[in-house]
C-alpha cells in the first residue's frame, strides 16, 4: 500500500487546486492582461504628440510639427484617439516659442483649450516643455539667459496647470546641442565644439532650474527626462579617437543633469570648448530635486556603422534598446522609461513594436526597474527623414494613425499588446510600492 504524502492530506482538506485566497496574487492571482488600469502602480504605456518647433534657415523658418501635422486644428480629435486606444498616458508638449511672449507675458489661448481636454478625459500627461527650440525673442541656444527664462516659464505652467505631476523639461539635450550648436541643422546653426558645449550646458542648466520651479509648485513632481540613447559601431582595426569621444559624448547632458563625474577626456574637452571650472562644480552639486526616471528614446537609426572609408551607415538595431539602455542604466542606476521609438516604414512597424517590447520584458526581468513604455507618435510626422532641415512636406507614416487620423497597422498591434499586457505593475508586488503623493525629500542612495 502506497505511504499517505502530504499532498493526499492536503487535497482531502483543501480540494484539489484553486484554494481559497489564491485570487489574491496566489496560482490563480491576476496575470497582468486588460486594457491599462488607471492606478499609481500600473506600467505607464504611453504615446506621444509629435511638437518639435526648431528654426531652420539662419532664423527664418519655424518648423512647428504640430500645425504641420495639423494638431492645432484637430486637437479634441487627436486626443479621443489616446482614449480610443486605451492608452492614459500622453508625453505631450505645449509650444514653448508661441506661449511664452516675454518676460512675464505669456499667451495661454490653445494651451488652456488642449489642457482642458487632456484633464476631462482623464489623461496623466508627461507635459514636454521645450522640444529642440525657443521663442524668436530668447534667440537661440547660445544665449546664457536661457536657463532663467526658461525657469520662468516652467514655473508659470505649473502654477497654471497646478494637477500636472509628469515633466520632461527640456527634450533630448543632447540631439538639441548637437544638431543646434555642432551639425549647424537648426537654431543658431553653428558648427563647432564650442557652440555645442554651450548649448549643452545652456539647455542642462535650463532643464535643472525649470525642475527646482516645478518642485517649489509640486514638490512630488516626476521628472521623465527624455534622452536619445545613441551608439556608432566602427568598422577599423584602429579605431578613431574622434568615434571613441563620440561614444562618450553621448551620455554627457545626462552626466551634467544627474552630477555624474565625467571621464577625464570628456572633461577636458568640456572645459577646452568653454565650460568654466564653476560651472563645473554647479553641476556637480546634485541631482535635481522631485522624482527622477531616466527615459531612453531609442530609433534604430539611433546606431550607426562608421566604415573604413569613413562613411557612415545607419545600422537599425545591432545592440538594440536593451543593450544599449543597459549601459546607461548602469551608469546612472535610475528608474527607466522607453520614452520615444519608431520606424518610418508603416509595415514594419508592427514587427518593430514587438521588438521593442520583448527588450523590455528582458530588462525587467533582469531585475531594471522599467517604468513605462512610448510609441512616438500617435500621428504621422513630417520630414523627419532629413531631420527638418529641409521643407519638403515628406510624410513619415511612424504614426499609431495617419494625418487623416485613420489607423496604421500598429495601432492594432499596440492594442493587442495593452490587451495582454496593460494591467503590469511596474515591479512584481508594486501594488505595495505604488508611485506616492509624498513630496520627495530623500537624496538618491549611491
Amino acid at each position: 500500500m502506497a505511504q499517505k504524502g502530504f499532498l493526499d492530506s492536503i487535497k482531502k482538506q483543501f480540494g484539489d487546486g484553486n484554494y481559497a485566497g489564491d485570487e489574491f496574487g496566489g496560482a490563480s492571482g491576476h496575470d497582468g492582461s486588460g486594457l491599462p488600469a488607471d492606478n499609481p502602480g500600473n506600467f505607464l504605456f504611453a504615446t506621444g504628440i509629435e511638437c518639435s518647433y526648431p528654426t531652420i534657415q539662419n532664423g527664418k523658418v519655424r518648423r512647428d510639427l504640430l500645425r504641420e501635422c495639423g494638431h492645432y486644428d484637430r486637437w479634441k480629435e487627436d486626443l479621443g484617439l489616446v482614449k480610443e486606444l486605451g492608452l492614459n498616458v500622453l508625453r505631450y508638449g505645449l509650444p514653448y516659442y508661441s506661449i511664452h511672449k516675454g518676460p512675464g507675458k505669456f499667451d495661454w489661448s490653445f494651451a488652456d483649450e488642449a489642457m482642458a481636454e487632456i484633464k476631462r478625459l482623464k489623461i496623466t500627461p508627461i507635459l514636454d516643455l521645450m522640444h529642440f527650440g525657443v521663442p524668436d525673442w530668447v534667440g537661440d541656444f547660445q544665449n546664457p539667459d536661457l536657463p532663467v527664462h526658461f525657469a520662468e516659464y516652467a514655473g508659470a505652467v505649473a502654477d497654471r496647470y497646478p494637477w500636472v505631476r509628469y515633466y520632461t523639461p527640456v527634450n533630448e539635450i543632447y540631439v538639441t546641442a548637437r544638431l543646434s550648436g555642432k551639425e549647424g541643422a537648426w537654431n543658431e546653426q553653428l558648427k563647432t565644439d564650442k557652440g555645442f558645449v554651450t548649448a549643452l550646458k545652456h539647455c542642462v542648466a535650463a532643464s535643472i532650474m525649470g525642475n527646482h520651479e516645478i518642485a517649489k509648485r509640486r514638490n512630488d513632481c516626476i521628472i521623465v527626462q527624455s534622452e536619445s540613447a545613441e551608439y556608432t559601431h566602427e568598422l577599423c582595426a584602429t579605431p578613431s579617437p574622434s568615434v571613441a569621444l563620440e561614444n562618450e559624448l553621448r551620455f554627457l547632458s545626462l552626466d551634467l543633469l544627474y552630477a555624474n563625474p565625467p571621464s577625464a577626456t570628456v572633461a577636458m574637452y568640456m572645459m577646452d570648448n568653454g565650460l568654466t571650472r564653476d560651472e563645473y562644480n554647479w553641476f556637480m552639486t546634485g541631482k535635481p530635486p522631485g522624482y527622477q526616471i531616466m527615459g531612453n528614446d531609442y530609433y534604430g537609426r539611433n546606431e550607426r556603422i562608421k566604415l573604413p572609408d569613413g562613411s557612415i551607415q545607419i545600422s537599425m538595431d545591432v545592440l538594440g534598446w536593451y543593450e544599449i539602455t543597459k549601459d546607461y542604466y548602469e551608469r546612472y542606476h535610475m528608474p527607466v522609461m522607453h520614452t520615444e521609438t519608431n520606424v518610418f516604414e508603416a509595415d514594419l512597424a508592427p514587427i518593430w513594436l514587438m521588438k521593442q517590447w520583448v527588450s523590455i520584458l528582458r530588462m525587467r526581468r533582469d531585475g531594471v526597474p522599467v517604468l513605462g513604455f512610448t510609441w512616438y507618435s500617435l500621428i504621422d510626422q513630417i520630414d523627419w527623414d532629413t531631420q527638418l532641415k529641409e521643407v519638403n512636406n515628406n510624410v513619415n507614416a511612424c504614426g499609431l494613425y495617419d494625418l487623416n487620423r485613420k489607423p496604421r497597422p500598429v495601432a492594432e498591434t499596440y492594442k493587442a499588446l495593452l490587451k495582454e499586457f496593460g494591467q503590469i505593475t511596474i515591479v512584481p508586488h508594486a501594488e505595495m510600492l505604488e508611485i506616492t503623493d509624498r513630496p520627495a525629500r530623500l537624496k538618491v542612495a549611491t
